[in-house]
Protein backbone atom coordinates (compact mmCIF):
# COMPACT_ATOMS: atom_id res chain seq x y z
CA UNK A 1 0.00 0.00 0.00
CA UNK A 2 1.39 3.24 -1.09
CA UNK A 3 0.22 6.31 0.51
CA UNK A 4 0.18 9.48 -1.24
CA UNK A 5 2.23 11.99 -0.84
CA UNK A 6 1.98 15.94 -1.45
CA UNK A 7 5.76 16.13 -1.13
CA UNK A 8 8.13 16.94 -4.00
CA UNK A 9 11.39 16.83 -1.52
CA UNK A 10 13.08 13.16 -0.24
CA UNK A 11 11.54 12.33 3.29
CA UNK A 12 14.04 13.35 5.81
CA UNK A 13 15.19 9.32 6.73
CA UNK A 14 16.62 9.51 3.07
CA UNK A 15 18.12 12.68 2.88
CA UNK A 16 20.04 11.39 6.14
CA UNK A 17 21.38 8.50 3.99
CA UNK A 18 21.72 9.98 0.45
CA UNK A 19 25.53 10.50 0.61
CA UNK A 20 26.28 6.39 0.72
CA UNK A 21 24.26 6.77 -2.80
CA UNK A 22 26.79 7.66 -5.78
CA UNK A 23 27.00 6.62 -9.37
CA UNK A 24 28.53 3.09 -8.76
CA UNK A 25 25.66 1.96 -7.58
CA UNK A 26 22.20 0.46 -9.06
CA UNK A 27 19.10 1.43 -7.12
CA UNK A 28 15.58 -0.16 -6.97
CA UNK A 29 12.47 2.03 -5.69
CA UNK A 30 9.41 -0.09 -5.20
CA UNK A 31 6.65 1.70 -5.11
CA UNK A 32 8.27 5.24 -6.26
CA UNK A 33 4.77 7.00 -6.25
CA UNK A 34 6.14 10.32 -7.99
CA UNK A 35 9.37 9.24 -8.27
CA UNK A 36 10.81 11.78 -5.69
CA UNK A 37 13.16 8.79 -4.50
CA UNK A 38 14.58 7.73 -7.03
CA UNK A 39 15.14 11.02 -8.90
CA UNK A 40 16.91 12.17 -5.91
CA UNK A 41 18.96 9.16 -6.61
CA UNK A 42 19.49 9.74 -10.11
CA UNK A 43 20.71 13.30 -9.64
CA UNK A 44 23.56 11.57 -7.59
CA UNK A 45 24.22 9.77 -10.33
CA UNK A 46 22.61 6.13 -9.50
CA UNK A 47 21.49 3.90 -12.30
CA UNK A 48 17.72 4.03 -10.93
CA UNK A 49 15.07 1.25 -11.85
CA UNK A 50 11.77 2.33 -10.05
CA UNK A 51 8.57 0.54 -9.87
CA UNK A 52 5.22 1.22 -8.95
CA UNK A 53 1.62 0.15 -10.00
CA UNK A 54 -0.58 3.36 -10.67
CA UNK A 55 0.09 4.71 -14.13
CA UNK A 56 -0.66 7.97 -13.91
CA UNK A 57 1.63 8.29 -10.67
CA UNK A 58 4.25 6.82 -13.32
CA UNK A 59 3.59 9.47 -16.19
CA UNK A 60 4.21 12.01 -13.46
CA UNK A 61 7.44 10.36 -12.25
CA UNK A 62 8.64 10.39 -16.04
CA UNK A 63 8.09 14.17 -16.36
CA UNK A 64 9.76 15.43 -13.43
CA UNK A 65 12.61 12.95 -14.31
CA UNK A 66 12.59 14.60 -17.43
CA UNK A 67 12.16 18.19 -16.20
CA UNK A 68 15.37 17.26 -13.66
CA UNK A 69 17.36 15.86 -16.32
CA UNK A 70 18.03 12.80 -15.38
CA UNK A 71 17.31 9.41 -16.65
CA UNK A 72 15.47 6.51 -14.60
CA UNK A 73 13.98 3.36 -15.77
CA UNK A 74 10.08 3.59 -14.36
CA UNK A 75 8.31 -0.07 -14.22
CA UNK A 76 4.55 0.06 -13.96
CA UNK A 77 4.03 -3.45 -12.32
CA UNK A 78 1.78 -4.57 -9.35
CA UNK A 79 4.40 -5.35 -6.25
CA UNK A 80 2.02 -7.69 -4.71
CA UNK A 81 3.11 -10.51 -7.24
CA UNK A 82 4.85 -8.90 -9.88
CA UNK A 83 9.04 -10.22 -10.40
CA UNK A 84 11.16 -7.77 -9.47
CA UNK A 85 13.10 -6.25 -12.28
CA UNK A 86 16.62 -7.75 -12.65
CA UNK A 87 18.92 -7.06 -9.71
CA UNK A 88 21.19 -7.32 -7.98
CA UNK A 89 20.82 -3.47 -6.37
CA UNK A 90 23.18 -1.97 -3.98
CA UNK A 91 20.12 -0.16 -2.52
CA UNK A 92 16.56 -1.04 -2.64
CA UNK A 93 14.48 1.70 -1.30
CA UNK A 94 11.02 1.75 -0.14
CA UNK A 95 9.18 4.28 1.55
CA UNK A 96 5.65 4.81 2.43
CA UNK A 97 4.84 1.38 1.54
CA UNK A 98 4.00 -2.11 3.46
CA UNK A 99 3.77 -6.00 2.08
CA UNK A 100 5.33 -8.26 4.71
CA UNK A 101 4.43 -11.06 2.52
CA UNK A 102 6.98 -9.84 -0.56
CA UNK A 103 9.49 -8.13 1.58
CA UNK A 104 11.84 -11.30 1.52
CA UNK A 105 11.42 -10.61 -2.36
CA UNK A 106 12.69 -7.38 -1.58
CA UNK A 107 15.55 -7.79 0.24
CA UNK A 108 16.62 -10.63 -2.17
CA UNK A 109 17.09 -7.94 -4.75
CA UNK A 110 19.90 -5.83 -2.09
CA UNK A 111 23.25 -7.34 -3.35
CA UNK A 112 25.96 -8.86 -0.73
CA UNK A 113 27.03 -5.56 1.11
CA UNK A 114 24.18 -3.63 0.00
CA UNK A 115 21.76 -1.80 1.80
CA UNK A 116 17.52 -1.63 1.95
CA UNK A 117 16.19 1.76 2.93
CA UNK A 118 13.11 1.92 4.19
CA UNK A 119 10.38 4.09 6.12
CA UNK A 120 6.84 2.84 6.40
CA UNK A 121 3.80 3.97 9.06
CA UNK A 122 3.27 2.76 12.32
CA UNK A 123 -0.28 1.79 13.90
CA UNK A 124 -0.29 5.19 16.12
CA UNK A 125 -0.71 6.62 12.33
CA UNK A 126 -4.57 5.85 12.32
CA UNK A 127 -4.62 8.87 16.13
CA UNK A 128 -3.28 11.39 13.15
CA UNK A 129 -6.59 11.00 11.23
CA UNK A 130 -4.40 10.51 7.59
CA UNK A 131 -2.71 8.04 5.81
CA UNK A 132 -3.49 4.10 5.92
CA UNK A 133 -5.20 2.70 8.17
CA UNK A 134 -5.37 -1.20 7.74
CA UNK A 135 -3.86 -3.30 9.75
CA UNK A 136 -2.09 -4.82 6.97
CA UNK A 137 -0.14 -1.34 5.80
CA UNK A 138 0.82 -0.72 9.65
CA UNK A 139 3.79 -1.43 11.87
CA UNK A 140 3.29 -2.47 15.19
CA UNK A 141 5.85 -1.07 17.64
CA UNK A 142 9.37 -2.47 17.20
CA UNK A 143 8.07 -5.28 13.95
CA UNK A 144 10.07 -3.42 10.95
CA UNK A 145 13.31 -4.63 12.93
CA UNK A 146 12.19 -8.20 13.55
CA UNK A 147 11.35 -8.50 9.26
CA UNK A 148 14.16 -8.04 7.93
CA UNK A 149 16.34 -11.46 8.46
CA UNK A 150 20.08 -11.82 8.69
CA UNK A 151 20.54 -8.44 7.45
CA UNK A 152 22.49 -5.74 10.11
CA UNK A 153 21.20 -3.09 11.43
CA UNK A 154 22.86 0.15 10.73
CA UNK A 155 20.40 2.96 12.22
CA UNK A 156 16.79 2.42 13.03
CA UNK A 157 14.15 4.51 14.46
CA UNK A 158 10.63 4.91 15.36
CA UNK A 159 9.25 8.13 15.90
CA UNK A 160 6.71 10.93 14.76
CA UNK A 161 8.01 13.65 12.71
CA UNK A 162 6.35 16.74 11.84
CA UNK A 163 6.73 17.69 8.25
CA UNK A 164 4.87 20.32 6.11
CA UNK A 165 2.43 21.01 8.71
CA UNK A 166 1.48 17.33 8.98
CA UNK A 167 2.84 14.63 11.94
CA UNK A 168 3.39 11.03 10.71
CA UNK A 169 4.07 8.50 13.31
CA UNK A 170 6.77 6.10 11.28
CA UNK A 171 9.21 3.06 11.62
CA UNK A 172 12.93 3.87 9.53
CA UNK A 173 15.74 1.74 9.22
CA UNK A 174 18.81 1.36 7.16
CA UNK A 175 19.88 -2.28 7.03
CA UNK A 176 22.93 -4.02 5.27
CA UNK A 177 23.14 -7.08 3.31
CA UNK A 178 26.21 -9.10 4.86
CA UNK A 179 28.61 -9.26 2.38
CA UNK A 180 28.93 -13.32 1.24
Amino acid sequence: MSAASGRSVPSTWFQWHVRLIHADVRVLDLACGKGIHAIAAAKRGATVVAVDGDATRLQEAERAAQKAKVAVEFVQADLSGAPIPNGPYGFVLQFNYLDRRRLPDFLDAVEPGGYFLAETFLEQQRELGWGPTSDEHLLKTGELWTLLGHFEIVLAREVLETLDGRTKAVASVLARRPPE
